[in-house]
C-alpha cells in the first residue's frame, strides 16, 4: 500500500493541522482500526506520534471503548519501558486520539523478519525489559492480554544500549489487583469475543478473554523468548481453531531443535512460563525476572533489581524475591555480533570507523613507547659514538712499589670535560706539554703515586705504542741526586 492510499484510508494528509497545534508529516501506519501519524507541535517544535480512529470505525462503539481504554492505561504507567502518552483529546469529526512520544527504530517482528533469531543474551535482556514495562502495569492492576513481539518497539538510547518500549494497550484489562480501580468501560468484553493474537494467547486466554489476570502476560513472555530464540513460535497452525488446540493440549517443542547452544536451564525457564495451568507458572515477572537473571548479561541486574522492588512493593509477591549476591551472568558485550538491530546500519558504520581510529591512535602510540625504549637502551652506545674520548680504551698502569693496580687516567677525568663539543678541541698529533703534569699525586689514604691526569684534549692524540722490549720501564722512573723520583714520560704513553 502507498503512502498516498494510506493518507485517503485515515482520512487525513501532509500538511493538516490536527486539535489546532499538530501539524501532520507522514502518515506511520493504518491497522483495522486506527492510524499513526508522525507530527509536529506548531509551536514547541517537537516531533510526536499520534494515534487516532479510522473515521470508519467511529459508529464502533466497542472500538471508541477500547481507543479510551488504551489511551487511560498508557497514560497511567510511568515507565522507561513503555511509548508515553503525552496529551488525549477528540478530533473534530468526533475521533479519540492519543499524542505520544515519537519512537525511532523498529519492532522485534521486523528484526526476526530482516535479521532471523537474536543471541541468548540479548533475548533475555528484551524480555527483562518488558518485564520491567509489565511490573508497572501490573502494579497498576493493567493486564496488556496483547503481547508479541510487534507490540515491543526497539529503539536506540543516547548512550547506545537498545531499549524496550511495550506499546498497543488496546485490549488490556483493568482488574482489581493494585492500585487502580476498574474505570467505565473496563468490562466492555463482550462473552465469545476473541481478542489478542492466537498465536501469543495463554489457554485461559483461549477459552474466555475475561477471565484473565497477570499470568497471562507471563504465559505471551515464554512465547516471545522462545521465538526471539528459534524464529518460530512453539503452536503453530491453518487458523484459530487449530492452533487453540494445540495451545491447550500439545507440549511445546524443545526449543534445542531450533536452537542448540540454548542452555538447558534457559529452556527450562521457558517451559515453566508455558504451563497450561497459570498456578504452575512464574506468580508475576518479578519471579520470571529472577529465574533469566543467570543467563542475562550483567547490565540485566540492574533490570531484575527494577522488576522485583515494584512486584514487592506493589504487594503482588507474598514472598520476598532476594537476588544473590553476585550476578552469575555472562560478561557484558554491547556491541557483540548479530545485536545490532536492522535499521541500525548507520550507527554501525560511525561506530567501526571510530574503532578503526582508537586503533590507528593505539598503534601510533605503541610506536612511540617502542622509540623511546630503544634510544634509552641504545644511548650509551650514541654517546661513544660521538665523542671518541668514551670509545678510547684506557690501559690500566700497575705500580711497582705497591704491587696494586693504578687508577686509570681515563676516570680522572671530569664528564663535563668528557662532553667538550668537538668544534672546541684542538687537533693535535702528540700531547702538549700541558697535557701532562710531571709532578706526581699521592693518593691520601695509601701514599700510592697515581699518575698524571690527562687533560680533556677532543679528539685524544694517536700514540703508537712502543714494543714493550725497547722500552726501560722496570722501574717507571730515575732518582736524581737529592733521592727524588723523575717518572719517565715514555713509560706513560
Amino acid at each position: 500500500m502507498v503512502v498516498d492510499d494510506d493518507d485517503a484510508l485515515a482520512g487525513v494528509q501532509a500538511g493538516q493541522i490536527l486539535a489546532g497545534k499538530y501539524r501532520i508529516e507522514r502518515v506511520l501506519g493504518v491497522g483495522g482500526m486506527g492510524v499513526v501519524v508522525a507530527a509536529r507541535h506548531v509551536e514547541l517544535d517537537s516531533l510526536v506520534a499520534i494515534k487516532f480512529l479510522l473515521p470508519a470505525m467511529l459508529s464502533n462503539q466497542e472500538a471508541v471503548t477500547r481507543f479510551a481504554r488504551e489511551a487511560r492505561a498508557a497514560v497511567k504507567i510511568q515507565s522507561e519501558h513503555v511509548a508515553r502518552v503525552l496529551d488525549v483529546g477528540t478530533l473534530d469529526n468526533g475521533a479519540p486520539y492519543m499524542v505520544m512520544e515519537f519512537l525511532e527504530g523498529g519492532d522485534l517482528a521486523s528484526w526476526l523478519k530482516n535479521s532471523g533469531p537474536l543471541p541468548i543474551e540479548q533475548s533475555v535482556e528484551f524480555v527483562l525489559q518488558a518485564c520491567v514495562a509489565l511490573a508497572d502495569a501490573h502494579g497498576l492492576g493493567i493486564v496488556h492480554r496483547d503481547l508479541k513481539p510487534a507490540n515491543l518497539f526497539c529503539v536506540r538510547r543516547s548512550d547506545g544500549q537498545f531499549v524496550i518500549k511495550v506499546i498497543d494497550f488496546g485490549i488490556s484489562k483493568v482488574t482489581n489487583v493494585g492500585r487502580a480501580s476498574n474505570p467505565p468501560g473496563a468490562t466492555a468484553t463482550k462473552l465469545g469475543a476473541v481478542m489478542g493474537s492466537p498465536l501469543y494467547m495463554s489457554p485461559e486466554q483461549v477459552q474466555s478473554t475475561k477471565d484473565v489476570d497477570h499470568r497471562t502476560d507471563v504465559w505471551a513472555l515464554g512465547i516471545i523468548l522462545f521465538e526471539l530464540l528459534s524464529g518460530t513460535v512453539p503452536f503453530q497452525g491453518e487458523g484459530f481453531g487449530e492452533i487453540a488446540v494445540k495451545i491447550a493440549t500439545r507440549q511445546p517443542p524443545s526449543l534445542g531443535i531450533y536452537r542448540p547452544d540454548v542452555p538447558a536451564g534457559l529452556e527450562a525457564v521457558i517451559r515453566r512460563c508455558l504451563e497450561k495451568d497459570r498456578n504452575h507458572r512464574y506468580p508475576n515477572v518479578g519471579e520470571l525476572a529472577l529465574a533469566l537473571l543467570p543467563f542475562a548479561p550483567k547490565r540485566g541486574r540492574a533490570l531484575v533489581e527494577h522488576a522485583t522492588g515494584i512486584i514487592q512493593s506493589t504487594g503482588l509477591s507474598g514472598s520476598a524475591m532476594a537476588l544473590p549476591s553476585s550476578a552469575s551472568g555472562v560478561e557484558e558485550t554491547s556491541l557483540a555480533p548479530g545485536t545490532n538491530a536492522p535499521w541500525a546500519g548507520a550507527t554501525k558504520q560511525r561506530r567501526s570507523r571510530l574503532i578503526f581510529a582508537w586503533g590507528v591512535a593505539v598503534l601510533g602510540l605503541l610506536a612511540g613507547i617502542g622509540a623511546v625504549f630503544f634510544l634509552h637502551r641504545h644511548a650509551a652506545d650514541l654517546r661513544a659514538r660521538t665523542n671518541p674520548i668514551l670509545a678510547q680504551p684506557v690501559p690500566s698502569v700497575t705500580s711497582p712499589d705497591a704491587g696494586m693496580p693504578m687508577v686509570d687516567a681515563a676516570r680522572e677525568v671530569d664528564a663535563a670535560e668528557v662532553l667538550v663539543p668537538l668544534s672546541s678541541a684542538r687537533p693535535s698529533s702528540a700531547p702538549s706539554s700541558s697535557s701532562v703534569a710531571q709532578t706526581p699525586r699521592t693518593g691520601p689514604a695509601s701514599g700510592v703515586a697515581r699518575p698524571p691526569t690527562i687533560a680533556p684534549v677532543v679528539p685524544p692524540p694517536v700514540v703508537t705504542a712502543k714494543p714493550a722490549s725497547k722500552l726501560n720501564c722496570d722501574p717507571p722512573f730515575v732518582l736524581d741526586a737529592q733521592g727524588q723520583k723523575h717518572f719517565k714520560p715514555e713509560c706513560y704513553r
